[in-house]
């Protein structure tokens, strides 16, 4: 069983950085597709970036441009940097993988079978 835990939430101010780690246990190699959501205090669960075992990689358009989703399949571990942070970007984030696809890329990262604890991301203005 996959076991995925996240490291790297906090406080910033706006226009500040921050990387989450997500480091994957117990894996099994072969056609998964990895990424990242959050959900903000009484909002629906959002779709941020997603990556396929191939490395294609798809974001969110409110983080386009500001946010890298990245891999290191020697650590068995997931990135996201963050740049540019603003207020909005304000919630819990969480890691998510899956053994298919991507199909649909960042959109169904929120449905993927297994997810982290979530680490805390907090911008203020």
């Amino acid at each position: 069983q996959v076991q995925l835990v996240e490291s790297g939430g906090g406080s910033v101010q706006a226009g500040g950085s921050l990387r989450l780690s997500c480091a994957a246990s117990g894996y099994t190699y072969g056609t998964y597709c990895m990424g990242w959501f959050r959900q903000a205090p009484g909002k629906e669960r959002e779709g941020v970036a997603a990556i396929d075992n191939d490395g294609t990689t798809s974001y969110a358009d409110s983080v386009k441009g500001r946010f890298t989703i990245s891999q290191d399949n020697a650590k068995n571990t997931l990135y996201l940097q963050m740049n540019s942070l603003k207020p909005e970007d304000t919630a819990m984030y969480y890691c998510a993988a899956d053994a298919l696809r991507c199909s649909g890329g960042y959109r169904i990262v929120p449905y993927l079978e297994i997810w982290g604890q979530g680490t805390l991301v907090t911008v203020s203005s």
